[in-house]
């Protein structure tokens, strides 16, 4: 009989002579494999993973309607998912017995697709949607209405905006992001099974291929339009910048202390009309975005990093990076100097049934407030952006994100204390 992770780790607590432990164990075929420090992204923290770690190649992101009313069935299962996503991110199977080693009259407490394999990574971040605090129809399930912060409501609907309800809102959120797909479904689909008769998908994405870097290590990626994309991010080691824009702050909103350290996160889901933009000239392309293709420099010269210079002036006087350019609109420097953290994924669903790929890229940006940071960008971009003509919003979504969860706690208890 092949013994199995936990019972291995049961053996070596017990003194098991020759055997020795060393870090976390990842669902490997040979279960004396460990997994290397550096696959293991630690789930515990001050802030709550995922967010400023450094971007992973991809992504399943699903939001989640609450189906119950029972206030300590919903407790219930964030505790449940808390201790799930503690052990996933570590490498192990979720549950007692795992995937292989249950009783055999009984479903396997973990899926097992994801056993043999490392966890690459695996970051499991939690959010809570204004749905949580108020539904559609003004009733307050939970009893958490006066702790709704002020900036998390729905947001307004932009100037282009073609929303399909399906594809948003959601009463919970759950990112899952790691350098190994299977990995990444493997810790939605776990999750939504132990919700089930508590909570249910609502919608979910999946990404591949980062659209931008969390990281100063990190080179900057490019979306399916051939463009670096997020060269301005905020980064991880931007201390400064992640405490004015990112994480909430003590006295932000006196009513939902209960999310100082935390943040929020804005999901947009943008489709693409690759077939049209395969279309355009190089010339106009770049003069859409404000860059040139290959090195990602603005047009007013230098290289990726160069501040945009948005007064020089080309040919008839014009602005070398066009008032319209998708570089000038998104600037800091044309929106009061605010930032957001990016950590967006490419999608390809597809076809759209017109022969056309159902592509693009979904938006995922972390704020200190959304009202403050994100809605004044999006409506400058919905007004002025060049790049509207290529590009029309589907899907749209805003939760609030506690701050890390402690040793023996659960996500986002301080709401419920």
């Amino acid at each position: 009989m092949t013994l199995s992770r936990r019972r291995f780790l049961h053996l070596a607590g017990a003194g098991a002579a020759g055997v020795t432990v060393s870090g976390s164990l990842a669902g490997c075929s040979d279960d004396s494999h460990a997994a290397p420090q550096d696959d293991v992204v630690p789930f515990h923290g001050a802030h709550q993973a995922g967010i400023t770690t450094a971007a992973q190649d991809r992504l399943h992101f699903a939001a989640f309607d609450v189906t119950t009313g029972s206030r300590d069935e919903l407790v219930a299962l964030l505790k449940s998912w808390t201790a799930a996503a503690a052990a996933m991110t570590a490498g192990h199977d979720v549950g007692e017995f795992g995937a292989m080693d249950g009783p055999y009259v009984a479903p396997p407490e973990d899926t097992g697709e994801a056993y043999g394999l490392r966890p690459a990574r695996l970051t499991i971040t939690f959010g809570f949607g204004p749905g949580l605090f108020e539904d559609d129809d003004g009733n307050d399930r939970f009893g958490l209405a006066d702790r709704r912060p002020a900036a998390l409501v729905a947001l307004p609907h932009f100037a282009g905006d073609n929303l399909d309800d399906a594809r948003s809102g959601g009463d919970l959120c759950v990112q899952a992001c790691s350098d190994d797909p299977q990995v990444a479904v493997h810790a939605i689909r776990n999750l939504a099974r132990i919700g089930f008769g508590t909570a249910a998908v609502r919608w979910s994405q999946l990404g591949f291929g980062r659209t931008s870097s969390t990281s100063d290590t990190q080179a900057t990626p490019r979306n399916l339009f051939g463009f670096k994309d997020g060269t301005s991010n905020v980064k991880a080691e931007q201390t400064e910048q992640l405490n004015q824009f990112v994480w909430v702050a003590a006295g932000d909103d006196s009513a939902a202390d209960w999310l100082d350290g935390g943040s929020y996160l804005v999901a947009r889901r943008i489709n693409m009309h690759i077939e049209t933009w395969d279309r355009t000239s190089l010339q106009e392309q770049e003069a859409i975005i404000g860059r040139d293709n290959k090195e990602g420099a603005p047009l007013s010269g230098g290289a990726e990093f160069t501040t945009p210079d948005f007064e020089r002036s080309g040919a008839g006087d014009q602005p070398i990076i066009a008032t319209t350019a998708h570089l000038r609109v998104a600037h800091p420097a044309q929106n009061n100097g605010s930032h957001i953290l990016r950590r967006g994924y490419n999608f390809t669903d597809g076809s759209n049934g017109l022969g056309n790929l159902d592509a693009g890229l979904f938006f995922l940006a972390y704020t200190r407030d959304p009202l403050r940071h994100f809605v004044p960008l999006q409506t400058n971009l919905a007004r002025h952006d060049a790049l509207n003509e290529y590009i029309q919003h589907t899907g749209s979504a805003v939760f609030a994100i506690p701050a890390g969860v402690a040793e023996g706690g659960y996500v986002g208890s301080a709401l419920f204390t």
